[in-house]
Formats: structure tokens, sequence, C-alpha cells
């Protein structure tokens, strides 16, 4: 049984009857729209999303129609987001496939992910699930205000690590967490666990990202399916190098900085990451990981034990030790 099978097992069967909803949900009667939706459903990523949705909802009180619709308003926002961030990177491909905007280029990608959150918040609006919309809304606020601090910084290049933990919180850690308050509130009115699983999956979300940022220094090419230091190249200054700028002398730490400045032919990424090593980025950011990701697993204490906590663990356990 591989790490992601020892996590979903136990809803197995719900995970094939969210597919097929979710198939269903992005179905239109518009030739090219229909065209990009298989394209895209044939993308298989991990539904690490819609998993946390379900479990989220399995160890408060059992999986429901809501928590269906719950998973797939998640999965479409998610799926809008990455549709528009290969706009924003003019990004080639995704998940080893052409991106959309490869393909159909930048026009028919902006509306192609406008669409899939349309479909998303209808899935709401058309089953009365306003409190899921609530939690949404926020969500999309605080990815967008996520990404344009993050965009901001990119240009000033002047990244500390309160603004890093802010830009991750907002962008990433605040979906995952999403997930987990809403797989809560379809099944359960109790504030309580709400509010743990809400702080289950910020703290997972944290350490889910910091992992992202450790393996762009020491990934191994093949297994993430991208060259090392993409974040270096697009000059963003993640907490493995927030560290070692801190901790190294300042003529270092400006001429690594010069170096990232100027890109091109001028960054040699081998000694980026030479520097990040030196100055113990990545060990520094190993235990940052693993700190968010006990905090994630402490938050399940007011849960019983049970399959569904088990997956959960899992969970946590399969994010810090990925090697993709």
């Amino acid at each position: 049984m591989n790490n992601l099978n020892k996590i979903t097992h136990i809803i197995e069967s719900e995970l094939e009857e969210f597919n097929k909803i979710f198939r269903q949900s992005i179905k239109s009667k518009i030739g090219i729209v229909d065209l990009i939706t298989r394209y895209l459903l044939k993308q298989k990523g991990k539904k690490i999303r819609p998993i946390l949705v379900l479990l989220s909802s399995k160890i408060s009180g059992g999986i429901n129609e809501r928590s269906y619709r719950g998973a797939g308003l998640v999965e479409l926002l998610h799926t809008a987001t990455l549709v528009h961030d290969d706009v924003v990177d003019n990004a080639e491909t995704r998940r080893y496939f052409p991106s959309i905007n490869a393909i159909w280029k930048n026009k028919v990608a902006v509306l192609m992910g406008d669409y899939l959150l349309a479909r998303g918040l209808m899935l709401a609006v058309d089953n009365k699930d306003y409190d899921f919309l609530e939690v949404i809304t926020q969500t999309v606020k605080r990815m967008s205000e996520g990404e344009l601090l993050q965009i901001n910084k990119t240009r000033k290049l002047d990244n500390d690590e309160e603004t890093y933990f802010k830009i991750i919180s907002d962008k990433t850690a605040s979906l995952i967490s999403t997930c987990c308050e809403i797989g809560a509130r379809a099944s359960t009115d109790d504030n309580k666990k709400i509010e743990a699983l809400k702080n289950f999956g910020e703290n997972l979300g944290i350490a889910f990202q910091i992992r992202d940022d450790i393996l762009d220094f020491v990934g191994k090419i093949k297994i993430i399916g991208k060259p090392l230091g993409g974040d270096i190249r697009e000059k963003k200054l993640t907490l493995p190098i927030i560290h070692a700028l801190r901790n190294s002398n300042n003529a270092e730490a400006e001429k690594i900085l010069k170096s990232i400045k100027s890109g091109g032919k001028k960054l040699i990424i081998k000694d980026v990451i030479e520097f990040v090593k030196k100055y113990e980025g990545i060990t520094y950011s190993e235990e940052v990981a693993k700190n968010y990701a006990q905090k994630a697993i402490q938050s399940l204490d007011i849960f019983n034990p049970s399959e569904a906590k088990d997956s959960l663990i899992h969970l946590v356990e399969f994010v810090i030790n990925r090697k993709n």
C-alpha cells in the first residue's frame, strides 16, 4: 500500500462518488468549454483537497451529500487558481501536460478559470450551502492578497520571515484550512470540531508549503518534474534562503541578492543552493515545517481515536516527507 493509499483506503468508494459528481459539475453545452474541461480531467492530480474535505467530514460525523458538494467546490476553486496561476507565471506545462494557456492562449485560460470558479459558486448557491460561500469568498480574498503581496516582494526582493509566513498562510494554507472547515461544516454544527479542523488545515498548509520550498533546493529533478531553483529564478525569497541571508555576513548576503536580482546568466543556481546549505537554511526550514506538522496533529486531540483520525495524521506525515 503506497503512502496515499494508506490515507485514502477508508474513503475509496466516497472518492469514486466524488469523481463522478465532479465530472458532472464541470460539464458544459459550449463545445470549447467542454473540450477544455475534459482535457483538465485527464490531468490526474493527487486530489489532496477533496480528500481533506471527505476525511474532515468523516471524523466530524460522517460523509453526506453536502460533503461531496463541499469537495467539488474546493476542487473547482483550486483548479481555477491553477489555470490562472499558469497565465500569471507564463507556464508552459502543468503536471507534464501542456498548460491551458500554452494550447488555447491567455484569454481563453483566464476565462476558463473564471468559468470554473463560477461553477463552484453555483454548486453552493443552487444547494443553498451559504455557509460554504461565506468561507470560500474569504479564502479567495486571502489567496489573491497573498499572491499580490508575493509579487510586490519579488519586485523589491526584501522579504523577511514574518512576510513569508503571511504570504504562505494566505496563498496556500487558507485553501487547505478551508477544505477542512467545509468538510467539518458539512457534517456537524459543533464549533469546537469546526475550529479544530480549521486549525489543523492551516498548520498543515504551512508545513506543506515550507516542504515545497525546501524541495526547490534539494529535490531530485526527475521526481519533482522541474529544475531546481525555480523559486530563485522567479526572485521568490522563501524560508531556506531568508534564514541563510539572515545568518550570513553582509558581504555574502549582498552578493547573493545581487546575483538573484540580475538573473539570467549571472545567476548561478548552484551557488545559491550551496549558500543556503552552508547557512543551514534547509535544516532550519525542516525543523519549522515539523513544528507546524506537530501543531496540526495536536489540533486533532479533541477527536476520539478512529480510522479517519489516523488517515489525517498519515496525511500530515505524507506532506512532511514527500519528495515531490
